[in-house]
């Protein structure tokens, strides 16, 4: 009886990660379907989409290991872009309910998934009970939208007769609509001002390495105000909402 019960309680589990998770899976296939296209546009076969969604699944440094990869960059260089780009993760994991993932497997599975959408799910689903099944049932078919989306791309991208220009273009975008969603959620204008700076700098200072000397700028400047408070708070500049509401508590 207490078997059954805890059968019936782990398919509860299943069903309601997936609940949680099915709106965003679905819009993961979308960018699965832009990154499989970008595979095969670049002068890959097709199934290397799922090799690199299985091997790395982060896929904003995917679109950006793509770009690497064909660039010749170097693997120390190649190194370094990735910590950049995915330091992040080391906050998602702070939140992350480690503690109610029981099993050596499955908690390997998930720090291994950890996402920014996993982390989205989570971190909005504070009150939610959390167990094993749960949340794998999350990671799992968040993954699943992903590698499925990038693999209908580069067998779709394969079987074209042509090539398509600009599905480079696709990393931009994700990386716009990232940077679109920080603001909106952390309305701070002095973020977007230092990060144009520091890319104007590593402009300046080196035109072939940019992005590194500019994302090396930024994480540097986000260390200073993070050990640094006062001046963290005598740089932000709020807009919207936000501004008028720390205006009204001063």
């Amino acid at each position: 009886m207490a078997a059954s019960s805890t059968h019936r309680g782990r398919n509860a589990d299943w069903r309601a990660g997936i609940a949680d998770a099915w709106p965003v899976a679905l819009g993961m296939v979308p960018l699965g379907l832009a990154f499989g296209l970008l595979i095969t546009q670049v002068g890959f076969a097709w199934w290397w989409a799922p090799i690199f969604s299985f091997v790395i699944y982060a896929g904003s440094m995917e679109f950006l290991a793509v770009s690497l990869v064909t660039g010749g960059v170097g693997p120390l260089s190649a190194a370094l872009y990735g910590f950049l780009v995915n330091f992040r993760h080391a906050f998602y994991a702070l939140n992350y309910p480690i503690a109610q993932v029981r099993g050596r497997l499955a908690r390997a599975y998930g720090i291994y998934a950890l996402t920014d959408e996993t982390y989205a799910i989570l971190a909005a689903r504070r009150d939610a009970k959390w167990s094993t099944a749960r949340v794998m049932a999350v990671q799992i078919l968040l993954q699943i939208g992903w590698v499925g989306g990038g693999v209908l791309g580069a067998l779709f991208g394969s079987a074209l007769p042509f090539e398509i220009q600009g599905m480079e273009f696709a990393l931009i975008a994700l990386f716009t609509v990232l940077a679109i969603e920080a603001f909106v959620s952390f309305k701070d204008l002095s973020l977007p001002i230092v990060a144009a700076l520091c890319g104007a700098v590593g402009l300046l200072v080196s035109p072939d390495n940019m992005l590194m000397i500019g994302m090396s700028l930024y994480f540097v400047s986000l260390i200073v105000r993070f050990l640094c408070p006062p001046l963290d708070r005598a740089l932000r500049l709020k807009v919207g909402a936000d501004n008028a509401a720390s205006r009204e508590v001063e």
